[in-house]
């Protein structure tokens, strides 16, 4: 068992049963100042000694405990003297471990529901006796565990919250990660401080400070090299590895012809003038755009330019003789991985890097790789990179090829290029930019008959669209003020040839998905 990436901090362990809510427990465990990761349901107990967690947190799950095969944790865990919260299946495997009873209930429970609590008890402390939940559940329990209370009841649920705590083991049959239960963070806050005795000091300058002496110790005297995309991930991943070993990290850019608007120059004046990122710009473009003519399908681009960007990947970073290779996957990406152990899991061999050639024998080093997207913004914050870059919103690998539906050409990349500077200018300038998790211009496959200066028009047609949305996951369409829609639209047909009509996609994510293609 690797040393944990947070050593001289609080650790709260959580077991992951396959709840589609687990990596909300720890984004709202980080939202409390506390570090916490997730490990596999079935963590050998030694290796949960080793971590010496404040407390663990068993997710809730598919599975009904009393099934064969079903997942259960490391025996011994529940005499450990640590404390746990279990929340809905895990609830349910403390009971069932614990010598209660837990059988399938009448109906399935699931939505809103309203709980009645014992506000006496350290896990509600200072939230008020009733308030909604949200209920995923077929099982329930029928018979507590020797020791154990109820602290908390439903109409449908007698044991909503149960405690032995004198033995410090809490279980919500509810889900307090989600939004939709009211005072969940406070639940989960009053776990970890009232409850764990954790100080919550967990800060991204603590993060900065043990990231960079976890590089400096892993990459030695050896190189690093890269690809920066100007998003996000990769810029914040840059300047982290910058700041940690200076010029032994070697950055390349690769214009693959389909960036938006002065994107290559850009991020080479932010990254490498101002950021002092060893940086190289590739320029790429007519390449990938002669391989991307006359191809039409999605998926085909996609791979194109996939392809395209590995070969010449490759022909540069064969030049030099490096050992590692930076990626910016982010914790979401390894969320069900059992991986989590500290800053040698960051390692990893060629084989996982997605579409390296296996002859790249080069060793995977990600500094992001316990973050969320949001921690990975307050790191960027942190490294001094200015705002504007660490709101960005996402720009996807393929570029505008998967923008302009249909196929890809000059004169097109000229008339979305100019659209998608117009409607984000038009954002800004409106102050709502930081309000939209993204928003884009598209071109569609189709022309419109229009009237230009008394003439007749038949010319193509862009689409608008701009989302609201805190997972990516799902999304709903940001409604834009009617004025503001007007103005982009005068402004897109009358500055950009070739196109006389606007509209604005007003579909949520599902049935559609963000990019259209």
């Amino acid at each position: 068992m690797e040393d944990s990436f947070t050593t001289g901090h609080e650790l709260i362990v959580i077991l992951d049963f396959g709840s589609q809510y687990t990596h909300l427990i720890a984004r709202r465990l980080r939202e409390c100042n506390v570090y916490c990761e997730l490990h596999h349901f079935n963590l050998p107990l030694s290796d949960i000694k080793e971590l010496n967690p404040s407390g663990i947190v068993l997710s809730g799950g598919p599975a009904s405990v009393y099934e064969e095969g079903s997942p259960h944790a490391a025996k011994g865990i529940f005499e450990l003297g640590v404390p746990v919260l279990g929340i809905c299946y895990g609830l349910q495997e403390m009971a069932n471990a614990l010598g209660g009873e837990v059988l399938p209930g009448e109906k399935k429970e699931y939505g809103h529901a309203d709980i009645q609590t014992s506000n006496t008890y350290d896990l509600f402390d200072g939230i008020q006796s009733e308030f909604g939940v949200w209920m995923s559940h077929g099982d329930k329990l029928s018979l507590l565990p020797d020791g154990f209370c109820d602290i908390a009841t439903t109409d449908n649920t007698e044991h909503a919250a149960v405690a032995d705590v004198k033995r410090k083991l809490y279980g919500l049959q509810f889900h307090p990660e989600v939004t939709h239960t009211q005072f969940g963070t406070n639940i989960l806050a009053n776990f970890v401080t009232k409850i764990c005795g954790c100080k919550c000091d967990w800060s991204m300058s603590d993060f900065l400070t043990e990231a960079k002496g976890a590089i400096r110790t892993m990459v030695g005297d050896g190189m690093v090299i890269g690809a920066v995309s100007g998003g996000v991930d990769s810029t914040v991943a840059a300047v982290l590895m910058k700041e940690a070993i200076g010029d032994q990290f070697h950055a390349f850019l690769v214009d693959n012809g389909v960036l938006r608007k002065n994107e290559a120059t850009e991020v080479m004046e932010r990254l490498a003038s101002r950021c002092g990122v060893n940086l190289k710009l590739v320029d790429a473009s007519e390449i990938f755009l002669q391989k991307l003519k006359g191809v039409t399908d999605p998926e085909k681009k996609r791979k194109i330019i996939g392809n395209t960007f590995i070969e010449c990947f490759e022909k540069e970073a064969s030049q030099l003789k490096a050992n590692f290779l930076l990626q910016g996957t982010l914790y979401p990406d390894v969320i069900e991985s059992t991986s989590h152990k500290g800053p040698s899991a960051t390692i990893k061999t060629h084989h996982n890097v997605g579409g390296l050639p296996a002859h790249m024998k080069l060793k995977l080093i990600e500094p992001l790789r316990f973050l969320f997207k949001d921690e990975v913004r307050k790191l960027g914050l942190e490294l001094g990179i200015e705002s504007e870059s660490i709101y960005r919103h996402p720009f996807p690998g393929p570029g505008l090829a998967i923008r302009i539906l249909g196929e890809v050409t000059a004169n097109r990349l000229k008339a979305l290029r100019e659209a998608d500077k117009i409607f984000l200018e038009e954002l800004r300038s409106a102050g709502l930019y930081r309000n939209i998790g993204q928003a884009f211009a598209a071109l569609l496959p189709v022309k419109a008959v229009g009237v230009m200066g008394d003439k007749r028009t038949y010319e193509e047609v862009i689409v608008l669209r701009a989302v609201k949305t805190t997972d990516f996951m799902t999304a709903d369409w940001f409604d834009l003020p009617t004025p503001l829609l007007r103005k982009i639209s005068s402004r897109v047909v009358n500055e950009i040839r070739g196109v006389n009509r606007v509209t604005y996609d007003i579909t949520s994510k599902p049935p559609g998905t963000i990019e259209w293609e």
